[in-house]
């Protein structure tokens, strides 16, 4: 139940015109209410004069309603007329025309139903007899005609109502060949745009068909013949007394001239929404080509058809854009011409938004509105309880404003029927919709006490359907929580139902949903159980198995506890032979004695009653392994093939069999030719036991037999025999008829009948044919039938567009029919959908997803299979940037007659506009018009970039960069921090708010020589978005590095030795000098056990820089890394403990001589025994080491002695034979695959935009490989590298919930086990 309002600033209600109602309101029928029709019969109603004549009129409310009658404007008296009855608690009335005449009762009928509480009327629904007429007589003379000139045959049918569907045959009711030459135009003639002598025939016959009363009428055959030059001269005089001859003079080639229509232009009237036929036709010679365009546009893509050769032009569901100019031009190798006709778009009322029922407490405030559009504007008149509301007592709660009414105040007694009336000269619309005032607490529709089920990881939906007056608030609880469910993982819908997107286990329990208004509650209890799935945790696997051996394939299941499934086997996705070899257990299937048949896929099936799994093996039987002595091998070919006992039908076959080869023969297979229908060609007709050398042989009739016998053992199949003498049998009437009889058209006016003929064999004679039998389903007709041969198919013209037929194919020779054939049931060509969606509704549940719902079409306007919904969506602009952007369609299919659906993947804060089409198996229906809607504000992206700038000796600064994707109005950034000691604890976190509008912020009163973490998000008035993180090194005060040292828990203490100092930095000491040139000053070194910070000073142009680095006192080559960006610092990462190194900062251009920085001395801190395990000291190692001495010193032994006897051991030989892949380079001489280091995974993150919980959102990335199913627990840098697990020690104090503590990595475990 919805009701829309609308609120000023100061509270006070207002009804905008902006506010409307949703969707139609359904009261509970034990509640008061005035009448609601519920079903009316159509407004132009033709009735067939044969059938008796029912008016629709329901309708439902409380009290029940009374119906009454006018025709023709004035009361209409059922009760004086014998022949007209009402249907009891019903307004239909029934009208017996037996014995009396349709005539009597056409007019215009309307339908009044009302209670005490107010009136509904129905619209105006005019009754016509359907007519048929005869075809008037007429002498039709036969046509004479010179071949090559134009012919026009005029059909000019009877005018009917409807009017009827013309179409052109022969005398043996098939449809005369149309082309770009000879065509039909919409008037129902048959035009030539010239002729040829093969149009000669006696049997042009026009048919009209008249759909409502199934009947078709048929004009005089028309004669044509085309004479040549050469025949004029001998046949003119026999024809000139009793015909017409067109043209004496010789037709040549010639330029195109219009037929139809007349003149240079014309002019046309159409409706919108219906559909445009614009018709050219020409003649000529040679025959003109038709081309159509719009003068002041493009003709519209998806709307426009050609049909009829290109001479007609059809564009449906019309526009107002449709009208202006239309141009068709007529062209042959002589010429062109052309035709131009102006179209004019008008409309009959539509609607924009219908009146819908209201349902108001008292004193409260509502809107009925009444919005429709046409061409002319429409004209809107409001009536109450049927009666004009001018007219209608006065009521100070109820104000007109156009096409709104607004209530205010209301008061019990104000319930009343409101009508709008929308017309102009092409039509009307006329709505009903009651204003109901009730106080009326809440109550629960859902059934109580309900249990749902569900599978882990499925979407459950609880439902709590409710009425009230006010609408009452929906909330949900569980169990005995008093907290409000609401938020993820929670959706509460607007018609009261509660979504879990993702059921898990914690979601089990019972659920309260209640209801409350301002007279009071209601509740109802559900209760949810979250089940586990059914897997197969042990799947069959694949067996290979002898002859006569077993073989078991297993299938376990895990299950719900709960559940008892039930588990199956099939064999190639069938039921299991009924063989006692096979066995199924509780948890296997068992296949005893197996033979050759037995191969095959088993698949193990386990159901319960919300769930099933399944898995398949293939089992492969092959030959027991032989006797070697034994030779095996295939039969040989039986001989002295007998036929004896010979019948009609039947035959009897004996053979000698041939010697088995040691393997006994299993079968013997017999195979037949069929002499007469496909010589040369073997079938197989049966077979018998091995131990049988007879077989009696069923025959079919007229088939000359020759048979052959195969015999069959375990190793495989002999030769076939040597044919036996021929026997033919006698010809007989077919015993079967045509298999696989359908019954589909493929144009909307045919109805296409296909079947598999019979073979030859099948025929049982000569002179096969086949009756094909059709009549419409479900109408009291007599079956037409015709007799084709040498065809699987026969094509029906002239149908309505999507009928079922029935239809039948029997079969016949020149010695009888066949049995009588099954019917099966047909339909008719399918045509595009005419009408399109109604009432669509959006209804936005978040700022990424969106839900539909339109009204279903009706299945008379599909004219076709309904195959389902389409909804095409585009987004307009980001509301952000109020620009537009690239339209890009997107397209969601619901198949069946789903009325609703869900459109996921949506961008935030953005405008989108969307359509509802209905497609069957033609195309697509119109589209509904465009709704708009807006998708509300989102939690943004990452910042782009962080870096950091400047570090100084207590400051630095920080510079970002907007977030790529900000789903909103960013209302500022968070920036967090804390400092990381040399074990990687973490210090307090100090939070500061920056506004949206910075791009950087320094930060002072920062401890020297100090590593920080920082975490940096942006935020909407939806919450934070996702966090970027970085971290730096403030510079160490060289002034105080020889100061003692700070315990933790003891204060100032000195050094132990100098060695030993928080940071080993060597240096000499300087003055800060700014120097003229480029050059570096303030180097500044600080080192941890695997990892160094770097930062410096530089004055100078704009430089690249690098880092190079070696451990002192070696020969090895200095080590390079490269600086990005502009920064001032850079961290070696891949150290060794305890070793001490020297560096340089090296800064060039593109030209420049490099320019280096003075080399500087750290060194790393000792490796801690807390975070490795020295191996050597390990038990076992110093007993697996002694072991391989002891045997490597008796190898070395046992080799001495070897070669003093004068052996030779040819290790060498070996050793360069066989050289060991161990010991190979892995990549050019360092052994190691590129820069890949696995200290990486040694440190904290740096620089990682992903959540603390691994996934990527769609915000961040429109192309993850979450979206890809690659799994979701990767994490990437800026630049595309992996970012390894953080695998110190766990942080003492998280960022608020922003970080989740990781698992080590298992190149950490290794790092640490070495």
């Amino acid at each position: 139940m919805l009701r829309k309002r609308c609120l000023t600033p100061g509270g006070a209600p207002l009804i905008l015109l902006v506010c409307h109602l949703i969707t139609a309101l359904d009261v509970p029928l034990d509640l008061q209410q005035p009448p609601t029709l519920t079903h009316q019969s159509p407004k132009d109603y033709i009735v067939d004069p044969r059938e008796n004549i029912v008016i629709q009129c329901e309708a439902k409310g409380k009290p029940t309603p009374s119906f009454s009658w006018t025709r023709n404007g004035t009361h209409f008296d059922i009760e004086k007329d014998a022949r007209v009855t009402m249907k009891p608690n019903s307004g239909t009335l029934l009208i017996d025309i037996t014995g009396g005449k349709v005539e009597a009762y056409e007019g215009v009928y309307q339908c009044t139903a009302r209670n005490e509480h107010g009136t509904a009327i129905s619209n105006n629904i005019v009754i016509r007899q359907s007519r048929s007429p005869l075809w008037s007589k007429e002498r039709v003379d036969p046509i004479l005609i010179q071949e090559g000139n134009s012919l026009i045959l005029e059909c000019r049918p009877p005018v009917g109502l409807p009017p009827p569907i013309i179409f052109w045959m022969d005398n043996y009711f098939q449809r005369l060949t149309q082309s770009e030459r000879v065509s039909q135009g919409l008037n129902g003639d048959l035009y030539f745009s010239n002729v040829r002598t093969e149009d000669t025939r006696n049997d042009y016959i026009c048919y009209a068909r008249f759909n409502h009363t199934q009947t078709i009428q048929q004009k005089q055959p028309i004669s044509v013949k085309v004479l040549s030059m050469d025949a004029i001269n001998e046949t003119i005089a026999a024809f000139l007394n009793d015909t017409e001859f067109y043209s004496d003079s010789p037709a040549g080639e010639r330029r195109p001239t219009f037929m139809i229509p007349k003149g240079r232009t014309s002019n046309k009237l159409v409706l919108r929404g219906h559909v445009l036929k614009l018709e050219c036709i020409a003649e000529g010679l040679p025959t003109p080509e038709i081309h159509w365009r719009k003068e002041s546009g493009e003709l519209p893509n998806k709307r426009t058809f050609h049909e009829n050769f290109q001479k007609t032009l059809k564009i449906i569901d019309v526009t107002e854009a449709d009208a202006g100019l239309y141009r068709c031009i007529a062209k042959n190798s002589l010429g062109s011409i052309h035709h131009i006709i102006n179209v004019t778009v008008m409309a009959s009322p539509y609607w924009i938004t219908e009146p819908k029922n209201l349902v108001l407490a008292p004193k409260e405030t509502g809107v009925l509105i009444c919005r429709a559009n046409g061409s002319p504007g429409p004209s809107i008149t409001w009536l109450m309880n049927g009666i004009p509301i001018e007219n209608s007592p006065k009521d100070l709660s109820r104000k007109v404003d156009g096409d709104s009414i607004i209530f205010s105040d209301v008061q019990t007694g104000s319930s009343a029927v409101y009508q709008c009336n929308v017309s102009n000269e092409f039509g009307y619309l006329l709505a009903n919709a009651f204003l109901n005032v009730l106080a009326e607490p809440p109550r629960i529709l859902t059934p109580t006490n309900q249990m749902y089920q569900v599978i882990t990881n499925s979407r459950a939906l609880l439902d709590c359907a409710s009425f009230g007056s006010p609408i009452p608030k929906i909330n949900w609880f569980k169990d005995d929580q008093t907290s409000i469910l609401d938020g993820d993982p929670y959706v509460i819908h607007d018609n009261g139902t509660l979504e879990i997107h993702v059921a898990q286990k914690d979601n089990n329990g019972k659920y309260t949903c209640i209801a409350m208004n301002d007279l009071g509650k209601a509740e109802n209890r559900v209760q949810l159980e979250v089940k586990d799935p059914t897997r197969i945790i042990k799947q069959p696997e694949y067996r290979v198995v002898q002859v006569a051996g077993k073989v078991i394939f297993e299938c376990k299941v895990k299950h719900d506890p709960t559940f008892t499934p039930t588990i199956m086997w099939l064999k190639n996705n069938e039921e299991l032979p009924d063989d006692e070899r096979f066995i199924v257990g509780e948890d296997s299937l068992t296949i005893g004695e197996v033979t050759e048949i037995d191969k095959g896929t088993y698949t193990c099936v386990a159901n319960t009653s919300l769930d099933k799994d399944s898995a398949s093996a293939e089992l492969t039987v092959v030959a027991a392994t032989p006797t070697p002595a034994v030779i095996y091998d295939r039969p040989d070919p039986s001989t002295d093939l007998e036929l004896t006992d010979e019948r009609e039908r039947s035959i009897h076959l004996t053979w000698t069999p041939g010697f088995d080869h040691n393997s006994i023969i299993q079968k013997y297979i017999v195979e037949y030719e069929d002499g007469l229908h496909e010589p040369g060609v073997w079938h197989y007709l049966t077979e018998v036991p091995g131990t049988k050398t007879n077989a009696h042989l069923k025959l079919s009739p007229h088939v000359l037999y020759s048979f052959r016998v195969v015999s069959v053992n375990e190793v495989g199949r002999s030769q076939p025999s040597y044919p036996s003498r021929q026997y033919q049998t006698a010809p007989a009437a077919p015993d079967e008829n045509p298999s696989k009889v359908e019954g589909a058209g493929n144009e909307p006016d045919n109805l296409v009948i296909t079947w598999e003929t019979l073979t030859g064999i099948q025929s049982n004679g000569p002179g096969l044919q086949y009756k094909v039998h059709w009549r419409q389903k479900d109408v009291d007709d007599d079956w037409t039938s015709v007799t084709v041969a040498n065809v699987s198919k026969y094509i029906v013209s002239g149908t309505q567009t999507f009928v079922p037929y029935e239809i039948k194919v029997q079969a016949l020779n020149d010695l009888g029919i066949a049995p009588e054939p099954s019917t099966v049931v047909g339909y008719s060509g399918e045509d595009l959908p005419m009408a399109a969606p109604g009432n669509v509704r959006v209804r936005v549940e978040n700022s990424t997803l969106a839900e539909v719902q339109w009204e279903p079409v009706s299945p008379k306007s599909v004219r076709g299979h309904q195959k389902g919904y389409k909804i095409y969506y585009w987004k307009e602009r980001s509301v952000f940037k109020r620009s537009r952007r690239h339209v890009e369609k997107k397209i969601l299919t619901f198949s069946g007659d789903k009325t609703h659906g869900k459109l996921p993947g949506l961008e935030p804060f953005s405008l989108y506009k969307l359509n509802v089409r209905v497609f069957n198996g033609k195309g697509e229906g119109p589209p509904s018009p465009d709704e708009q809607f807006e998708t509300p504000e989102g939690v943004p992206s990452a910042p782009a970039f962080l870096k950091i700038l400047n570090p100084m000796l207590d400051s630095l600064t920080l510079e970002w960069g907007a977030p790529s994707h900000r789903n909103g109005l960013l209302t500022g950034y968070t920036l967090k921090y804390q400092p990381i000691n040399n074990t990687h604890e973490l210090g307090p976190l100090v939070k500061i708010i920056i506004p949206a509008n910075e791009t950087n912020w320094t930060l002072k009163n920062l401890n020297y020589s100090t590593r920080y973490k920082f975490y940096f998000h942006a935020q909407t008035s939806k919450g934070p978005g996702n966090i970027i993180t970085e971290e730096a090194v403030t510079i160490m005060d060289e002034a105080r590095i020889n100061q003692p040292a700070v315990d933790a828990d003891k204060g100032y203490s000195e050094p132990p030795l100098a060695t030993s100092l928080p940071m080993h930095t060597l240096r000499p000491t300087f003055h800060k000098v700014r120097p003229v040139g480029p050059v570096f000053g303030n180097i500044n070194t600080t080192a941890s056990e695997d990892f160094a910070n770097i930062s410096w000073e530089y004055w100078g142009p704009d430089m690249s820089f690098y880092i190079e680095y070696m451990v002192e006192d070696s020969k090895e080559d200095w080590k390079k890394e490269f600086v990005n960006g502009t920064q001032s610092f850079f961290v070696i990462k891949g150290l060794m403990p305890g070793t001490t190194y020297k560096v340089r900062v090296v800064a060039k251009g593109h030209s420049d001589e490099p320019v280096q920085s003075t080399e500087e001395v750290f060194k790393t801190d000792p490796a801690m025994a807390s975070r490795q395990v020295d191996i050597a000291t390990q038990g076992w190692f110093i007993g697996l080491m002694c072991a391989i001495a002891l045997l490597i010193l008796v190898l070395l032994i046992f080799c001495f002695v070897k070669r003093n006897k004068g052996g030779k051991y040819p290790v060498k030989e070996k050793e360069d034979a066989h050289p060991d892949p161990e010991i190979q380079p892995m990549k050019d001489d360092d052994g190691t695959f590129g820069e890949y280091s696995d200290t990486e995974d040694h440190k904290p993150l740096k620089g990682s935009r992903t959540p603390s919980n691994g996934t990527v959102k769609k915000e961040d990335s429109d192309d993850s490989l979450v979206d890809y199913g690659e799994g979701g627990d990767g994490q990437f840098n800026e630049d595309g590298s992996f970012i390894g697990q953080y695998s110190g020690k766990k942080e003492k104090e998280t960022a608020e919930g922003n970080e989740s503590s990781e698992a080590p990595s298992p190149v950490n475990a290794m790092n640490s086990f070495v």
